[in-house]
């Protein structure tokens, strides 16, 4: 009898279990953004233990902006990542792709249909003369959220999210005040990319008792695992940073021979066999 080559996939609502028991045990966890198939599968053979989408790698990937993505691409995207691997998949869903609660709520049933095992909504308009929800309205949106979330049959982790430092804001007290009521709405995970200094960091988690997710993926991040996991943070994130490393490799290669007329970058990648024996197992 021929031995099938293809395990059973792991069950949506077993990755969603032990996504959630991620962010309950002690010290913090890594979670990778991916931007395709192949990176995410190469993240899981190096041992992560769970992945998240990046809106930004993904638009880049298609030759698009970020915020240049419909939903329903998104949401296929996101599907297809969720399937590559046994890992459970968390997606950054930007606003919800809409601004009424209504909007986000069915987005939060879309990425659960999508075979996710968590996302991200965050507070951020797209626009650029008023960028921010207004504090009441953001609330409402995680509200209707966290409401769809607790409708699933399975335990989804819903991650909220404080733009406010992202957008020219660098209001700490605000930035906590919205995720404090953001954890009265019933968020599982709190999350502020921008911020960089550890102070910061450690007021918001002393603020608030859910999971803490911060963002290493930025210019001045300066901090590493072991010093997030002290001050208590539980996960940590990349953002689009892996895609922009592999954008950079390419674009010196490219660069170079138009502008040297030399193929020096061939002497730098990974061979295509250590490559392919890392999707075969």
């Amino acid at each position: 009898m021929i031995r099938s080559l293809y395990k059973k996939p792991k069950a949506q609502s077993d990755k969603a279990v032990a996504f959630r028991a991620l962010h309950q045990r002690d010290g913090a966890f890594i979670i990778p953004n991916p931007w395709d198939v192949g990176s995410a599968r190469l993240l899981a053979r190096m041992g992560f233990e769970a992945l998240a989408t990046t809106s930004v790698g993904y638009a880049f990937s298609i030759g698009r902006r970020d915020h240049g993505v419909s939903r329903d691409e998104v949401m296929a995207h996101a599907a297809a990542l969720a399937g590559a691997t046994d890992l459970p998949v968390s997606a950054d869903l930007e606003n919800g792709f809409g601004d009424d609660p209504e909007t986000v709520a069915d987005t939060v049933r879309m990425a659960a249909a999508a075979g996710l095992a968590g996302c991200s909504i965050e507070d951020s308009t797209n626009r650029d003369d008023d960028p921010i929800y207004a504090f009441e309205h953001s609330v409402e949106r995680i509200h209707a959220a966290v409401e769809a979330a607790r409708g699933l049959a399975f335990p989804f982790t819903l991650t909220a999210r404080s733009e406010n430092f992202l957008h020219g804001r660098p209001d700490l007290d605000d930035t906590i005040a919205r995720l404090e009521a953001y954890q009265a709405a019933g968020a599982d995970v709190l999350y502020a990319p921008g911020l960089v200094k550890m102070d910061d960091i450690a007021a918001l988690v002393r603020s608030v008792d859910r999971p803490v997710n911060v963002l290493a993926g930025l210019q001045g991040a300066h901090f590493d695992l072991a010093e997030l996991s002290a001050i208590g943070v539980k996960r940590v994130s990349v953002g689009g940073a892996l895609s922009r490393v592999a954008l950079a490799a390419f674009l010196r290669a490219a660069r170079e021979m138009p502008g040297q007329g030399t193929f020096g970058f061939v002497d730098e990648p990974i061979s295509s066999s250590e490559i392919a024996s890392m999707f075969d197992a």
